[in-house]
């Protein structure tokens, strides 16, 4: 396996603005797991119905600080986004689900909304949307022309 193919990435200066976003709000929901653990992190995974909430909660909360503070530098960015795009696929299955469906199921609790149905799960679920979409678009491009990967890659800096 040539894992240069995995480090190399576009030379777009505007890939740092989808870096940006993902990586920001994913370091940023990984830190409030750990300061807040009964709103965001242990306790929430508890409310939703996630098996062993309180590995899970910190082992989740650890992943978004990592791969968040590593999306930021564009350093390894598709190994980062990885675990990023399981993470938001889990949130998309285990809290939006039961939202469009209008009940819980396989032991995930239904949250207390006005309203369910399909647009009231993309409304609730605009944020990992864009996060996932974002984490997608990563691995597929790349870090981009402000990254550390880039500058990892010889025959990347010209220009």
């Amino acid at each position: 396996m040539n894992i240069s193919k995995w480090l190399q990435t576009d030379q777009d200066r505007t890939t740092i603005l989808i870096r940006v976003m993902v990586g920001i709000v994913f370091l940023s929901e990984g830190i409030q797991k750990y300061l807040y653990p009964a709103l965001r992190g242990v306790g929430r995974f508890e409310r939703i119905g996630i098996p062993f909430p309180e590995f899970n909660g910190y082992f989740v909360g650890g992943l978004e600080i990592l791969c968040g503070a590593l999306v930021l530098l564009g350093w390894r960015i598709r190994f980062a986004v990885v675990p990023l795009i399981c993470i938001m696929l889990v949130a998309l299955f285990t809290t939006k689900l039961p939202i469009l469906l209008g009940t819980g199921f396989w032991g995930l609790s239904l949250r207390d909304l006005p309203q369910y149905g399909l647009f009231s799960m993309l409304h609730e679920s605009r944020t990992d949307l864009s996060m996932l979409i974002g984490s997608i678009f990563l691995f597929i491009r790349g870090a981009g022309y402000w990254s550390l990967d880039r500058r990892s890659m010889p025959g990347q800096m010209e220009g």
